[in-house]
């Protein structure tokens, strides 16, 4: 295939990351299966990265995802920079087919304001849709600029604006799913996991007391705010609970940890996160929010781990209730369905995952929307696919 991508990371970690990163763990997951289709790569990212592209364009050398902790009128220019940056690549060069944006809010708006000269866009949505209602709830990409979801439910709850430029959903995906049906058959623990960004909307309170409430014994895995490791938050100073989620862990999470009933690991990543997944009973979604993409959801399936949720946002699509997993709409469920959880068949999520969630799955889904927002189609005659 004959076909040049620009694919827009942002400035805020590097592709891909070295522990925790949503967005860039996504990326670093679909270009290889792009460029093994044919694809050219641009990456658009800090110096730091390392993912093999066929060219990588930078503004800063290395992360910036710590500044994101200062004052807004310190870090507002941080997007804008990059953005900028991306834009004086665009007009100097007349190679790049497509712009695949993955930068929330301002790669949308900068793209946008393009205008017709500028090359097709497709701009990946991997949030929640109403955070930005000024933007979204009056798009207007003209017949150039495109957006997609992550799962149907979240499209689903758009502004009208920002659906009509959808050319539709793309599942997230993940390499541990790549053989999964072949894998043996883990050895499972007692434990449960939590794995993602501790916050409110994640639930780990929640996930906590109905650990210590029904008496599982409950893993908590992800960074909480900037700090990635329990010493690193330990060390850190009374100004640390400036940030909302730091607040949130020591005053909803910390009361129910205990060193063994509940614990909180910090981030975990490569095979040290595997092994948590593999080992686990169950992994616990407990979420108090609509989950838009769910990559957490479609790892422990690889792995063989049966997934126990809150039945919002993506779960019911990722998770077929009582075959790869257990869904609920009542949260004082969860604990009990914790326990059920053994009786599921980890053959089942991994072959689940082996079908519908591996990097070539996502890549070839992926291509057929480039050629959609290639062709330039007006927003007006757009039918989501």
């Amino acid at each position: 295939m004959s076909l040049t991508v620009l694919m827009n990371a942002g400035p805020w970690l590097s592709v891909p990351p070295s522990g925790y990163g949503g967005i860039e763990n996504v990326i670093a997951t679909l270009v290889p299966e792009l460029r093994r289709l044919g694809v050219r790569v641009v990456l658009a990212s800090v110096g730091e990265s390392t993912l093999p592209v066929d060219e990588l364009v930078s503004v800063f050398p290395d992360g910036q995802f710590g500044a994101l902790q200062r004052p807004y009128n310190q870090v507002c220019g941080v997007a804008q920079a990059h953005l900028a940056g991306v834009v004086r690549e665009l007009r100097a060069r007349d190679d790049i087919d497509l712009v695949h944006d993955h930068v929330e809010a301002v790669g949308l708006a900068t793209l946008t304001a393009m205008g017709p000269d500028g090359p097709p866009a497709l701009h990946t949505l991997h949030w929640d849709l109403a955070k930005h209602p000024a933007l979204y709830g009056n798009l207007d990409g003209g017949d150039r600029v495109r957006v997609n979801g992550v799962s149907a439910s979240q499209l689903a709850r758009a502004p009208r604006a920002l659906r009509d430029h959808s050319v539709g959903h793309v599942h997230l995906s993940t390499p541990l799913a790549v053989g999964a049906e072949r894998r043996s058959r883990p050895e499972k623990g007692e434990h449960v996991v939590v794995l993602g960004r501790i916050n409110p909307g994640k639930g780990q309170d929640l996930g906590a007391r109905l650990a210590r409430q029904v008496g599982f014994p409950l893993v908590l895995a992800g960074p909480v705010g900037p700090y990635h490791r329990p010493e690193d938050l330990a060390a850190a100073g009374a100004e640390a609970r400036q940030n909302p989620d730091v607040r949130f862990f020591h005053d909803e999470v910390a009361p129910y940890l205990d060193g063994e009933m509940v614990r909180w690991v910090g981030t975990v990543a490569g095979r040290e996160r595997d092994d948590l997944l593999a080992g686990a009973r169950a992994a616990l979604f407990p979420l108090r929010w609509e989950e838009p993409g769910g990559t957490a959801v479609v790892e422990a399936l690889a792995l063989g781990t049966p997934v126990v949720a809150t039945a919002r946002g993506c779960l019911p699509e990722l998770v077929e209730h009582g075959r790869t997993g257990l869904l609920t709409t009542d949260e004082e469920e969860l604990g009990e369905l914790v326990l059920a959880a053994g009786l599921l068949d980890p053959d089942e999520c991994r072959r689940e995952a082996a079908a519908r969630f591996t990097p070539a799955v996502m890549a070839e889904r992926y291509l057929a929307l480039y050629e959609r927002v290639r062709h330039l189609t007006p927003a007006a005659d757009l039918q989501p696919a």
